[in-house]
């Protein structure tokens, strides 16, 4: 069946790219090009090689080659029709590639070697990150019109970063916290948008089914602003009635927030707050692994209750004498003091906010994690941004929309 589908679809194609033309063919010099007869192809489809011919342009001044049917069929400078490029980006974006060739040849019948795999995948990676450049260009355009929307009562903006393993070459001169000073990884940074209509009957937060949306990239903390605040746009920010932002507390993230997002309320996430805290307990006491675990739990129910200075009081009375430790002690009670105001965990509980980033933090895991973290993996930095952008825009549910921009 799957030969006589690739039989039929030749004969289809026939009538493709091939004749004499209304308009004249102009070379990207702007001279018109001389047809230089049919040249085959053969095109590698879904059902199988499916043999097609089509006209040959040539331009005399300088030197360069157009086939219009290439172009009609979103085939230039590949041999693979958009239907398997489709599925091989996906399996590439799933599994390893080895795993990713091994799936379309039981689930489609589809022979390909996983490098074929692996240059699919990242080449269809690039054009979604080309794509989503130029919706950024014209997202973050200051006179862009702005759409009529319903309003959104709460939209959440959350953003993180982890390590993704690269190649020696790409690490050359980067400082690390290996034992020698090096560095293994480079940090992916990705940013998720979710909003909230509602509690559930408990009153606690509950995010809209399928409004979770990530953007990522390898690149630096001013680029990734862009990004992030360009699919906030995207996804309504001016017609959010709260801006809520979700974070770590890390110095780069907050930046980030106070410029694209001012006005927006922030939030430490718990989770890394009861960290910090555990980390402070543990340099107070550390021969003393009751008293840690008892003044925890203390610290902890202050700091659900939002009472971070009553905690940092309470901290200053056990300050360790030995000098080191102090400075390590003295850190993390800054860390405590400078986001005091976004620890307010009792009040924004009042509120009906989340004040947990595990949103981001699964997304840490299943869109970067799963696929660029698994064991024996080093990446280019091509490579690594190439699945990053595939990945974000199959869990943000933008496949669809991709692939039919490409055929609009």
């Amino acid at each position: 069946m799957l030969a006589a589908g690739a039989k039929g679809l030749g004969r289809l194609l026939t009538a493709v790219g091939r004749g004499r033309r209304a308009e004249a063919v102009l070379c990207g010099c702007g001279e018109p090009m001389e047809s230089r007869g049919l040249k085959g192809k053969e095109l590698l489809t879904i059902l199988g090689p499916v043999s097609y011919a089509r006209t040959r342009f040539y331009c005399g001044p300088c030197q360069q080659t157009r086939y219009p049917g290439d172009e009609e069929l979103d085939i230039v400078g590949t041999s693979r029709s958009p239907g398997l490029r489709r599925m091989m980006a996906r399996a590439g974006s799933r599994s390893t590639f080895k795993e990713g060739r091994d799936d379309l040849q039981v689930y489609a019948g589809i022979k390909a070697s996983a490098k074929d795999v692996e240059r699919v995948a990242e080449r269809v990676g690039e054009q979604m990150e080309q794509w989503n450049a130029t919706e950024r260009t014209h997202l973050c355009e200051p006179d862009r019109p702005v759409p009529p929307e319903k309003p959104i009562p709460l939209f959440y903006i959350s953003y993180d970063g982890t390590g993704v393993p690269m190649t020696k070459a790409e690490l050359v001169g980067r400082p690390g916290k290996q034992a020698d000073g090096s560095a293994r990884t480079r940090e992916a940074k990705l940013g998720c948008i979710f909003t909230q209509s509602g509690l559930d009957e408990e009153g606690n937060p509950v995010r809209d089914d399928d409004s979770t949306s990530f953007v990522g990239a390898i690149e630096p903390a001013g680029k990734f602003g862009w990004r992030l605040y360009a699919e906030a746009v995207r996804r309504g920010l001016e017609q959010a009635q709260r801006v809520v932002i979700l974070v770590d507390g890390a110095e780069w993230i907050r930046q980030l927030a106070e410029f694209h997002f001012p006005g927006a309320t922030q939030i430490v996430d718990l989770y890394h707050a009861k960290q910090h805290v555990s980390d402070l307990c543990k340099l107070l006491f550390p021969h003393n692994e009751r008293q840690t675990v008892r003044q925890r739990l203390r610290w902890w129910t202050l700091l659900e209750a939002g009472q971070i200075g009553k905690l940092i009081a309470q901290a200053q009375r056990h300050l360790p004498a030995e000098s080191r430790a102090q400075k390590q002690v003295e850190g993390e009670l800054n860390y405590l003091r400078r986001n005091q105001e976004r620890m307010r965990y009792a009040d924004f509980r009042r509120q009906g906010l989340f004040v947990g980033s595990g949103v981001i933090e699964a997304g840490c895991k299943t869109v970067i994690g799963q696929r660029l973290k698994q064991s024996g993996m080093e990446w280019s930095l091509r490579g690594a941004n190439a699945i990053i952008s595939l990945r974000c825009m199959i869990k943000s549910g933008r496949l669809e929309e991709y692939w039919e921009a490409r055929a609009a």
